[in-house]
């Protein structure tokens, strides 16, 4: 038994070390840190004029109280769940504000995450339905040509790139569709997705009272 455990745990050091080459030598890891450096400065600079726009000149909570009031909390679920499906058309930060609005802050802002999340496993199959339609295949290649090339190198790790980074998660979905990336590995890796949504509503939740 001891033999076999110190097998296994060579295997899987083994495994990892190629894995860390592997990505290092395709430049994910650069890539990565390249996403990240984009996504923090775009993540102050927006609290930031968040903060200076509340305070100089308008008040968002009222802003947010009115959209609260105005709109069903079913039909604005329902908008954000329509965007994060195809190719997140909303910026989710501005749902992640109004959940701070509700009766139900912490309730609402998990309903958003998985609604995110399962918004991506449907864009997942949009992408393997695309495959069947070639005028609209050809034209996604294109304008995702950059998107499929990364997930083909990549795979599951760009999928927890796009759960994690302020890009669009459903763009890396559904191009994972295109692929016929395993959808097993597009559910846990897409399970970041509500990391995503702690952090951003933590930092949200500090600007909206």
């Amino acid at each position: 038994m001891e033999k076999k455990a110190k097998k296994r745990k060579k295997n899987t050091a083994f495994i990892a070390k190629r894995l860390h080459n592997y990505y290092g030598r395709t430049g994910f890891y650069l890539f990565v840190w390249e996403s990240l450096k984009k996504a923090f400065i775009p993540i102050v600079v927006a609290v930031i004029c968040l903060f200076l726009f509340n305070k100089y000149i308008y008040d968002i909570n009222d802003g947010l109280e009115n959209l609260t009031e105005t709109f069903s909390r079913i039909g604005v679920l329902t908008t954000f769940f329509i965007s994060e499906t195809l190719l997140g058309l909303i910026p989710p930060e501005i749902f992640i504000a109004w959940s701070k609005k509700t009766p139900e802050p912490i309730f609402n802002l998990t309903l958003l995450a998985t609604l995110s999340y399962g918004g991506g496993l449907i864009s997942y199959f949009l992408g393997r339905m695309t495959l069947k339609i070639k005028a609209v295949k050809n034209y996604l290649e294109v304008k995702m040509a950059e998107n499929l090339k990364n997930t083909r190198k990549w795979g599951g790790f760009l999928i927890l790139v796009g759960a994690l980074l302020p890009l669009p998660f459903s763009i890396a979905c559904v191009a994972a569709g295109m692929i016929k990336y395993s959808f097993r590995n597009v559910v846990f890796f897409g399970l970041f997705r509500f990391v995503r949504f702690a952090i951003y509503a933590w930092a949200i939740f500090k600007v909206v009272n």
